[in-house]
């Protein structure tokens, strides 16, 4: 137990203890990865010899700057057990933030991913995070000798946008402090663990900030737990996340359960109408009567994990109603995480919990949550040194109260309480509450405007087609008279500026409204917009989508001309934007991928497949392959006849011929499964036997040329993770003579997803036999062109990575 450990370096014992258990599942591009606890512990200890052979000693600083991963889990262990003081930077952050801290820290080496290294203005003694199993030490290290919970941690910078950054020193008893009482908490249900094993983890949240550790690094190990990472905070793909990985908790803050209220009220318009009177029935029976929503999470899931904001009461009690646990806590990164936990199975909706042991909490005259204890860091590194607190007392800034039962409620940040001319405080959460329950209302922030009879609030709305100033009125029905808002504004854009963890930056919305940046409309992107080609709509949606945690229009976003078309598509989203009628959708087998599917699969390409093209054709095959690759690739070929597929799969291997998935022209896959356009009425009547036919055998998806071709890059990822090579033919239509036709931008952007090696195939012969429109039967003169294999660039553009391709193709 917690209780027990002299340092947190031990949670690496129990890492190798749980062996085979999956500990970490992280996306790289399309490609996920799963890591089990072996894994972690093997690698945190070559990390932690790769430090003592670089002579990086205890007490010096290593800064760590990349998205969540596995590596980044092992290198941070691997740095506690040599007592190395880890500097994690939001992988958000600016590069003028990162080259502050780090000359701030002194550090003696910097891990960071491929995306970031190009970044760096001193590249100097650096680990690529994603190369990392190849560039240290297969050696194992041990614990650094003399280590103790007195001993510093990490090193965590909260600020420093402007002037120099001022970092939180955290101590392992700082940590440990919290984690006792959760741990001994967890004893009393671990043993019906079995019955949900494994629990799994959707960890939504920054592993540089202490909440996210907390859910990231302490917690899972203690409950044999799957941490899956997610950076792309999307409701619509966490909904199919969770489903599909039969996720258990969702470790978020409070705008994604916003976005998730939006998503799920959109699936079910009539949701809300439902939901009057459901907080009287028992757990069980909200359970059943909303197993609708149940379905669109998947049953395994049960849980939200909720910390780096204030959540609305509104929100808690809509989830609370449709049957799922919120459980929420409040702490920030002086506090080492958690001060106060909401019971997951005690329910005290619109309160952070009651404080946990150890801490000990007051408030002031002010009302000003005062916090001290254990978890407490007394300590901060400023001016390049380590610099202890005088007082014991933590003035948090924060404004609280206790209720009747003991638990904490949240009044919001004492710097924003505003004060008006009767000498009556306004807490702005109060007036946000009352906003964000109206319809129309996306997102509200409450500031202070100072005018002649002195401080106001006003209302700063980002709307969704409703009347701002009637959402005004409503919630000015449920406030008092002097909080009652008389000014309001309608932000130009489509949401507020936040932080990474979500929370809206005021103090950027006071700026540019009193600096007069933000006007009525904005359309200098008009033209950007208008001239990006496909790829580049592709990786603006994917922005847009990752800015704005909503899904948008395939679609509609290859229609759009101007910033104002844009704006409408994020306000419309995730209604679909395209107006009018619904249309076929294209569908993502995962049948064909069941072994028992597979082995037919194989029978048929071995013993009626193969024999057919060879008697037919048998083609002459040159191969420039010197070693065939095991692990899976992505196979690129010019594209002749309808039987290319079958020319490629015949040249291969047939460890890799077995393992193929295809990707095919959406549109034509459609009409084939829908039964038209095949030229008459029979041909459309055996349509759908062919489309049947063609996903049995062939294992083909669909590879969409005008819209929903990333849900088909999703799908090609997912089949890698498979053990399945993928097939794709990027010229995008069939050339008339064999020529070769330029290949389509978006399969450079494919292979990169993809992270995988590229075998070209160059088919020649076919298209003079096409173009002679005579027989091929046996002519010797269709010839298949095989490598040489192209090994990964990460480093490359995706117009550079489709130019690669095209001349691995046509040399």
């Amino acid at each position: 137990m917690a209780g027990d450990r002299p340092h947190l370096a031990t949670l690496v014992n129990d890492f190798a203890r749980l062996r085979s258990n999956v500990a970490v599942v992280a996306r790289h591009g399309l490609r996920q990865t799963r890591t089990t606890y072996a894994d972690l512990a093997e690698l945190a200890k070559r990390f932690a010899a790769e430090l003592e052979i670089r002579g990086i000693a205890k007490g010096d600083r290593v800064l760590l700057w990349a998205d969540n991963s596995a590596e980044w889990v092992a290198t941070f262990f691997g740095c506690l057990m040599r007592g190395v003081l880890v500097v994690p930077i939001d992988a958000g952050s600016a590069t003028d933030f990162v080259d502050r801290v780090q000359r701030e820290v002194s550090a003696k080496l910097i891990l960071c991913d491929s995306d970031r290294i190009s970044r760096l203005r001193d590249p100097a003694q650096l680990l690529n995070l994603d190369h990392l199993g190849d560039e240290i030490t297969t050696d194992k290290g041990t614990v650094v000798d003399g280590l103790t919970e007195n001993d510093s941690l990490q090193i965590v910078f909260t600020s420093g946008t402007t002037g120099e950054p001022k970092g939180v020193v955290h101590t392992h008893k700082n940590v440990l402090a919290s984690l006792r009482p959760i741990e001994k908490e967890m004893q009393r249900y671990l043993r019906y663990e079995w019955l949900v094993h494994p629990i799994r983890i959707l960890h939504a949240l920054p592993l540089s900030h202490v909440f996210g550790q907390f859910m990231g690094l302490w917690i899972p190990s203690l409950l044999r737990a799957e941490v899956h990472f997610e950076n792309r905070l999307v409701a619509g793909d966490l909904t199919e996340r969770i489903k599909r990985e039969r996720i258990s908790v969702l470790a978020t803050v409070p705008r994604v359960l916003d976005l998730l209220e939006q998503h799920v009220n959109q699936a079910l318009p009539d949701l809300r109408t439902r939901m009057q009177g459901a907080g009287k029935l028992s757990a069980l029976a909200r359970w059943w009567k909303y197993r609708d929503v149940h379905r669109l999470f998947g049953f395994k899931y049960w849980a939200f994990v909720c910390g780096g904001a204030s959540l609305p009461a509104a929100t808690e009690q809509f989830w609370n109603s449709l049957g799922f646990v919120v459980i929420q806590g409040y702490g920030m990164t002086e506090t080492t995480a958690l001060v106060s936990l909401n019971h997951p199975f005690r329910r005290a909706v619109g309160s952070v919990g009651q404080v946990l042991p150890g801490r000990e909490v007051r408030l002031s005259d002010e009302g000003e949550v005062l916090v001290r204890g254990e978890t407490i860091s007394n300590a901060t590194w400023q001016n390049g040194h380590l610099r202890q607190q005088e007082s014991d007392w933590l003035a948090t800034g924060d404004l609280a109260e206790f209720d009747e039962r003991g638990n904490l409620r949240f009044r919001g940040r004492k710097k924003d309480v505003i004060v008006t001319s009767a000498g009556l405080n306004i807490y702005p959460e109060d007036l946000e509450a009352a906003l964000s329950e109206q319809p129309g209302v996306k997102a509200a922030a409450v500031v202070e405007v100072d005018m002649e009879a002195g401080a106001e609030p006003m209302a700063v709305l980002v709307m969704n087609g409703d009347n701002a100033a009637a959402a005004i009125a409503r919630a000015n029905e449920h406030l008092a008279g002097f909080q009652q808002m008389r000014r309001w504004m309608v932000w130009p854009e489509p949401d507020l500026p936040r932080t990474s963890t979500g929370k809206v930056l005021k103090r950027e919305v006071t700026r540019r409204i009193a600096s007069g940046e933000i006007t009525a409309k904005d359309t200098g992107t008009s033209e950007a917009v208008s001239n990006l080609d496909s790829l580049g709509r592709v990786q603006l949606q994917a922005q847009l989508e990752q800015q704005y945690g909503v899904r948008i229009d395939d679609a509609a976003i290859q229609n759009a001309k101007s910033g104002d078309d844009i704006r409408r598509l994020i306000d419309q989203a995730p209604a679909r934007a395209t107006g009018a009628q619904p249309v076929a959708r294209h569908l993502y087998w995962h049948w064909p991928w069941n072994p028992a599917q597979q082995f037919l699969r194989a029978v048929f390409q071995e013993c009626i497949a193969e024999p057919i093209l060879w008697l037919l054709a048998n083609p002459k095959v040159s191969s420039e392959v010197r070693r065939w690759p095991h692990a899976p690739v992505l196979i690129v070929a010019n594209h002749v006849t309808s039987y290319d597929a079958a020319f490629v799969l015949h040249v291969l291997p047939r460890r890799i011929r077995d393992r193929v998935s295809i990707g095919m022209s959406g549109e034509m896959l459609l009409d084939f499964r829908l039964g038209r356009n095949q030229g008459n009425w029979f041909l459309d009547l055996v349509g759908p036997i062919a489309y049947l036919l063609m996903t049995a055998f062939y294992n083909v998806f669909p590879l969409p040329q005008y819209t929903g071709f990333r849900r088909s890059f999703q799908h090609a990822g997912e089949a890698m993770d498979r053990g399945y090579n993928v097939l794709v033919f990027p010229e995008g239509r069939r050339s008339d003579d064999g020529t070769p036709q330029p290949f389509k931008s978006g399969s450079g952007l494919l292979w990169k997803e993809l992270q995988c090696p590229a075998l070209p195939v160059r088919l020649e012969g076919l298209g003079e036999i096409k173009a002679r429109r005579s027989r091929w039967f046996r002519t010797g003169t269709i010839n298949v062109h095989v490598g040489p294999v192209l090994e990964p660039q990460p480093d490359k553009s995706p117009e550079e990575l489709t130019e690669i391709l095209q001349n691995g193709v046509f040399g």
